[in-house]
């Protein structure tokens, strides 16, 4: 595809990639450190591998047409994994992102109609007043003070699920959450040893203890949430259409019942979660990129200050720079950087056998920088994000959100959601990184930058 030459474009930082294979010890630590660490120069060069290690017999595939078999084609043949489950399970329960079946096909016909095109765009106020609210605060500090964009973008997203998919609130201040998501994601997005090497669930994971008070904290929370809402009903009230009232009224429609409480809870945990993490990540990364990359700085910022217009959040729409600026940074730095599945029945991939049982990992992070998809695939370039170009990229070329049946619900809200916040904050403020500061990605779970983004927040000079 067309895009920018290559000398004029900024690479980010990225993990060295190993020309040689890790042994067993190596294969641990690394995991355990920064899993995002793990990929060789191999699995960006050849679309599949597969062979035996510690971790059993695993396959690698980034292909475009190996991901549609994963996903798509022969989907009910790929279940999530058993590792993948033990770290997500302990937070996310079984909610939309780790159930299966029955329960999960529930869960989503349930919550679907709240992500509908015309739900998620009568959210666009919602999401406007909170950016405008974030700006007027940003204004209450000194010119140039520094922040922690991280944390900056992490509470304008948990502030729009509270003004959206939260409508009553969620009863604790914003910080709390804050604290509560880093611990969780600190400790149980930690790959614990005797997980990787499949020991019985009743063997302690010793390194999770620092993640227990926040799973109790977030156990609080929603059970009050559930209660007030449950009340409401329970007194005849008009119960707002948000994402709690569809999860209570949901109900099996071949025997009548309900979601059990349980799943309930684990939807309310999961879009805690992954309802401001991929949002504030993919900011987060943006306006780092941003400032590096000074071209792209300026047409992000004049479309922000001409064609968005904050009295009419609905013209989002029309900014083409934005969305691109935010796409390519999700392709660069996705927030869910490795996805697995496990063969249920022998299949065939690109020519390649994969025996049931065989574990594959499917991580966008090297499909999206893959040499042969991609033109200078680590550089940040969102022109190939722009109309003329964007429609020439595989459609499973390209996966932040997923892929197939199971592509994240809430895609359609995180892209609104996040050229808002983008055009609000570059029609009035200059992002510039501190100077000295190393920046790095680090996988916990999400990827982050390593020990956060501390940036001068500089008001422009004209808007």
């Amino acid at each position: 595809m067309a895009t920018a030459a290559a000398s004029q474009l900024f690479v980010p930082p990225y993990p060295p990639r190993s020309d040689k294979p890790r042994g067993a010890l190596s294969t641990i630590l690394t995991l355990r450190r920064n899993p995002i660490e793990i990929w060789a120069q191999a699995h960006f060069d050849r679309p599949i591998l597969i062979g035996r290690s510690i971790l059993g017999l695993r396959a690698a595939a980034h292909d475009p047409a190996a991901v549609r078999r994963i996903f798509l084609d022969n989907a009910a043949n790929y279940r999530k994994d058993d590792l993948q489950l033990r770290i997500l399970s302990p937070g996310l329960g079984n909610g939309l992102v780790t159930a299966d079946g029955e329960s999960w096909r529930l869960q989503r016909r349930s919550l679907a109609p709240l992500f509908s095109p015309r739900a998620v765009a009568d959210f666009a106020p919602a999401m406007q007043g909170v950016a405008a609210t974030t700006v007027e605060r940003l204004s209450r500090r000194r010119d140039g003070a520094v922040a922690d964009v991280g944390e900056l973008m992490s509470r304008i997203a948990l502030e729009v699920l509270e003004q959206t998919l939260f409508s009553q609130g969620l009863g604790r201040e914003v910080s709390e959450f804050q604290r509560a998501v880093t611990e969780y994601f600190d400790s149980f997005g930690r790959l614990d040893p005797l997980d990787l090497l499949g020991a019985p669930a009743f063997l302690p994971r010793f390194g999770r203890r620092r993640g227990r008070p926040a799973l109790k904290f977030f156990d609080s929370v929603v059970d009050s949430v559930i209660d007030n809402r449950k009340r409401l009903l329970d007194g005849g009230g008009d119960a707002p259409r948000d994402l709690l009232t569809p999860l209570l009224e949901a109900k099996d429609p071949e025997t009548g019942r309900g979601l059990p409480g349980a799943d309930i809870r684990a939807n309310i945990v999961t879009f805690i979660f992954a309802g401001h993490e991929t949002t504030a990540n993919g900011l987060t990364w943006s306006l780092y990129l941003l400032s590096q990359a000074a071209d792209w700085r300026q047409r992000a910022e004049e479309e922000a200050s001409h064609v968005f217009d904050p009295a009419r959040p609905s013209s989002f729409e029309d900014c083409e720079v934005l969305r691109a600026v935010f796409e390519e940074a999700l392709r660069l730095y996705p927030p869910a950087a490795a996805l697995s599945r496990q063969a249920i029945a022998d299949d065939e991939i690109l020519g390649v056998p994969i025996p049931a049982g065989t574990v594959i990992s499917i991580s966008p992070y090297v499909l999206h920088r893959r040499p042969n998809l991609w033109t200078n695939p680590d550089a940040f370039d969102p022109s190939r994000f722009l109309r003329a170009n964007r429609d020439r990229i595989d459609r499973f070329a390209y996966i932040p959100f997923g892929a197939g049946p199971r592509v994240c619900i809430g895609m359609p809200f995180s892209l609104q959601e996040a050229i808002i916040i983008l055009a609000n904050l570059l029609r009035t403020y200059r992002f510039e990184l501190v100077e000295g500061q190393e920046v790095a990605p680090q996988q916990r779970i999400t990827l982050r930058p390593r020990r956060g983004l501390r940036m001068h927040v500089k008001r422009r000079e004209s808007t």
